[in-house]
């Protein structure tokens, strides 16, 4: 900036006076507070030649009396005033919507309240207030009349939330300099009325052939598929070799079609085989596929393979959504990250942003109604989320099921919500499909310039109801008269393009014509299409456990590599100590904690070749400070990461402390580990609760998604879960609702008690991800981190591997002896055998079995142990959780299925409850010493009250 000492330069600054010196001053006053506001001419001129000269009757006499000045300089500020305001407002104005234009009252846009006449304005040269406009703009009133065009048509600009004067600036030049590309030449225009009729043609295909069907269909924002088009072309062009696509129902079925390339009668034979719509309640019955195994046909995702620059193959994903609109957001944004990430090398996974787009297809309603969207939007510019900006785009046709958008939402726009975060929006009337075109070629313009979100809000209509069986006048009569009256986009278009003679009259219906022959054809072939091969199960069987020791020398190499530092790196002394605390674990009676487990798995997995992604709220430490895998340097140097520096690693370890999401988090985690199945993925809940707030992930998409889709996942969650006087939130993870979707081979539920087997349990997932990818569902430890009970001696890690079930208290009794069989899980089960060994009383008949892994039910190891307990009169069930909480209802039945009837079953535990734990620390303690003192004793026919 010009340094305030300096002279002013008398001469320069001389041959500036009345209006134009008005502006000049303005310009500096606005240089001295910003100078990235002005343009550069004006930055050079103020540091050569200082601030502008006081006004000097010398100086007015040369130019006009002072009064006079004032005024002009008045008029001047007047008009930058409301050109201004036109660029930042002018979408109040604009004639956005193709059905209902309005006109909101918008006073800073008029020049009478500027006290501004068209007089005014035509005296001020336009290059006065805006130094860039084109030739032809010459003066104020020029310029005014300019913008108004630019800014208050088909097509409007919202940029004033993006704060970086450097990208503001950019996004205003692309809009004022590029209105020529907003045209199209003539062969471009007529391949636009192509693919309009395409995407016409097909969807009155289906409403004429498959009477009452629902399709969801893209009428009134048909300009979406020429927009996905463009987007795609545009980012081939800038080296793209993906392209992930999300977006809920509404013109799936023509984005398959077109974008996706899914052959006609493919889809026409989904149609065929649909039963009668009567019997079809709702859009997520799978009765409209009868005989089709998986989801409904507008749920259902695609790939595509198409041919880049040169040899180049570009991949086009659109992943598969269920009903749960938005909640594929996060999903697609992990497919991303997934394939811009190399994880071929130790270290950070070396991210390419440009290898891979993002295009999220979003509804009016869906998009400021729920949540994930704003969790979604909030990972954008995070390190371990971003995936160098997303285009979003909403299929805005003004309702929402059937609420209008004053019932759906609080803001005047269905995009506000981006503004928060910073994301520029164009509005745009989806009639107008040039104007469509110009808004993804700004938008992938600016993803490619500042790898950052873009949303287009494409506002048109719904041609039907929310589906094609529903009525819409019951309950937007008004709107669905003008509706009915309103000419389709297609039919606009070709008018237009008939008037301006880009076409001759009659060519558009020759392409009406030939492209429903093209339709009919591929009907005829329905009869030669290949139904899919019903396949609603899983495995029958997983892959039985394997041997997971790594060898005491191995071991040995990686804790000493694993606790050294670079000379640089100063840690902090106390963790430093603790640290150093795991040298003695191999050492004559060492033992190795769950944490010290945990990290000596990882770093085996990385030797052998496996890539791992960790995230979750304070993971790189771990929530209960257990893990430590991200260290900081006490004296504010960089941090450090030791698996980064492992020696012999062969793939990449990721690590980051997540944002306070669990739903979008959860999502994106699920996405990535879909697109990297044999990537090691593992996320982590603070609280096994926390998952509560991301069921919707968990339901749709983690244990239901091959059995619906044929989309593998191995990704691993972490559920923190144990009662220890924490009350009612932060005890139980909801055990039960994972037991409860347990079916078909889809997962693994365990819940291991010693370091050990959660050291094999890790290099066993990670060797089913190799051949069989499952995910496995883990309740995780709190106060068994540092239970000397559940750290385990070298010795387990060096041989075996996972085991579903654990024979540990009563070993040394003798088959015979065994009256009494204790099963339990988790943390009371060490609760419980520490409690035997304290007891003064004798028990002297008990045997007890840990219950490691839940689903699959490891029916035959339970067999093999029943068969030899020949005098069994009792088997107990314990658990911590209440009656009807936990493992008891899903065990109880298959426990029974093996018993004999000679053999009791019985519970112990908390009675019924709607709550998961008690409030208070005592009775917490109270309850669950009467639960380990009942399950010592012998059956009294009761259960604990």
């Amino acid at each position: 900036m010009q340094d305030p000492s300096r002279q002013t330069d008398t001469t320069s600054w001389r041959s500036f006076y009345g209006p134009n010196l008005g502006y000049a001053a303005e310009m500096y006053e606005l240089y001295k507070t910003n100078p990235d506001a002005v343009d550069a001419s004006w930055r050079e001129f103020f540091a050569t030649h200082g601030a502008p000269l006081p006004t000097s009757e010398e100086h007015v006499g040369e130019s006009q009396s002072a009064a006079g000045s004032a005024y002009a300089i008045q008029k001047v500020v007047a008009l930058h005033e409301l050109l201004r305001n036109v660029v930042e407002y002018g979408h109040l104005l604009a004639e956005t919507n193709p059905l209902q234009p309005e006109k909101v009252d918008t006073p800073v846009l008029d020049p009478a309240y500027h006290g501004l006449s068209e007089e005014d304005m035509r005296s001020i040269p336009a290059q006065m207030v805006l130094p860039d406009a084109p030739a032809s703009v010459e003066t104020g009133w020029d310029a005014f009349l300019w913008l108004k065009s630019l800014y208050t048509g088909n097509i409007s600009f919202e940029f004033a939330q993006v704060h970086r004067p450097r990208e503001r600036e950019w996004l205003r030049k692309f809009v004022e300099q590029n209105e020529a590309s907003c045209h199209l030449g003539s062969d471009e225009k007529k391949q636009l009325l192509e693919r309009l009729t395409e995407v016409e043609e097909f969807e009155t295909f289906l409403h004429r052939t498959f009477v009452g069907q629902k399709r969801f269909s893209i009428e009134g924002v048909d300009a979406l598929v020429p927009m996905m088009d463009e987007i795609i072309r545009n980012a081939i062009a800038k080296g793209a070799k993906n392209v992930m696509i999300g977006m809920a129902h509404r013109g799936r079925l023509n984005v398959l079609a077109h974008v996706l390339q899914k052959p006609y009668a493919k889809i026409f034979s989904e149609f065929h085989t649909a039963v009668n719509k009567e019997l079809v309640p709702s859009e997520g019955s799978t009765g409209i596929n009868f005989g089709w195994s998986g989801d409904v046909k507008y749920h259902l995702g695609g790939t595509r393979t198409m041919n880049g620059e040169g040899a180049q193959s570009v991949r086009l994903v659109l992943a598969n959504n269920p009903s749960h609109l938005e909640f594929v957001d996060p999903v697609v944004e992990g497919f991303a990250r997934a394939a811009q990430d190399d994880r071929q090398r130790p270290g950070t996974p070396q991210q390419d942003v440009d290898s891979t787009l993002a295009i999220l297809v979003h509804g009016d309603a869906a998009f400021p109604g729920e949540g994930v969207v704003a969790e979604t939007l909030n990972l954008s510019r995070l390190a371990g989320y971003s995936t160098g900006g997303t285009i979003h785009i909403i299929t805005n046709n003004l309702l929402g099921f059937t609420a209008t958008s004053q019932e759906g939402r609080s803001t005047r726009y269905a995009s506000d919500l981006a503004k928060g975060y910073e994301i520029p929006i164009v509005h745009v009337n989806a009639d107008d499909p040039e104007a469509c075109l110009f808004a993804v070629r700004l938008a992938h313009a600016y993803r490619a310039e500042f790898h950052k979100d873009f949303l287009i809000d494409l506002i048109g209509y719904r041609r039907w109801g929310h589906n094609e069986g529903d009525d819409p006048s019951v309950t937007s009569p008004l709107l669905y008269e003008k509706v009915n009256a309103h000419p389709r986009v297609r039919e606009i278009y070709a008018k237009r393009l008939e008037a301006n003679q880009v076409i001759r009259q009659g060519e558009a219906d020759e392409y009406v014509a030939r492209i429903q022959q093209t339709l009919k054809n591929a009907y005829a072939d329905v009869a030669k299409v290949t139904e899919d091969e019903a396949d609603n199960g899983m495995a029958a069987e997983l892959l039985p456990p394997a041997q997971t020791g790594v060898s005491k020398d191995e071991l040995m190499q990686i804790n000493q590599e694993l606790l050294q530092f670079p000379e640089s790196f100063t840690p902090y002394p106390k963790l430093h100590r603790i640290l150093q605390r795991r040298l003695q674990a191999f050492e004559k009676d060492g033992a190795v904690d769950w944490g010290h487990a945990e990290t000596l798995a990882f770093a085996t997995i990385l030797r052998e070749g496996t890539p791992i992604r960790l995230t979750g709220q304070d993971s790189e430490r771990g929530t209960f400070s257990q893990r430590h895998l991200v260290l900081h340097d006490m004296n504010g140097g960089p941090s450090y990461c030791p698996l980064h520096d492992l020696s012999g690693a062969k793939a990449s370890f990721d690590i980051h402390n997540s944002p306070l999401s669990e739903m979008g988090v959860l999502g994106f985690e699920y996405g990535y580990n879909v697109l990297a199945p044999k990537t090691m993925v593992l996320w982590e809940a603070q609280y096994g609760d926390f998952a509560n707030t991301a069921q919707g992930i968990i339901d749709q998409f983690i244990s239901a998604g091959y059995s619906k889709w044929k989309q593998p996942s191995g990704l691993v969650l972490l559920l923190p879960h144990g009662y220890e006087g924490q009350g009612p939130e932060h005890s139980s993870a909801r055990l039960e609702r994972y037991l409860s979707l347990s079916a078909e081979n889809n997962w693994r539920v365990v819940y291991p008690t010693t370091a050990a087997q959660y050291f094999h349990l890790l290099r066993d997932q990670a060797r089913r991800l190799q051949s069989e990818p499952r995910p496995l569902i883990v309740m995780a430890p709190k106060s068994l981190l540092r239970n000397p009970h559940a750290a385990s001696a070298w010795e387990e890690f060096t041989k075996g591997g996972f085991q579903p079930l654990l024979l540990t208290a009563g070993q040394e009794l003798p088959d015979a002896d065994v009256r009494r069989l204790v099963v339990c899980t988790g943390k009371v089960a060490v609760e419980f055998e520490t409690a035997l060994s304290e007891t003064k009383q004798k028990v002297e008949d008990l045997r007890v079995l840990r219950l490691e892994q839940l689903y699959p039910f490891p029916e035959k190891e339970i067999q093999a142990q029943l068969q030899q307990l020949q005098n069994l009169k009792e088997v107990v069930f314990l658990q911590e959780e209440p009656m009807n909480m936990g493992a008891w209802s899903y065990v109880q039945p298959r426990l029974l299925n093996l018993l004999s009837k000679e053999v009791e079953l019985r519970y112990c535990g908390r009675p019924e409850r709607c709550s998961p734990a008690e409030g208070k620390a005592g009775m917490h303690t109270a309850m669950q010493k009467a639960i380990l003192e009942q399950a010592m004793v012998p059956s009294t026919g009761r259960v604990l009250a």
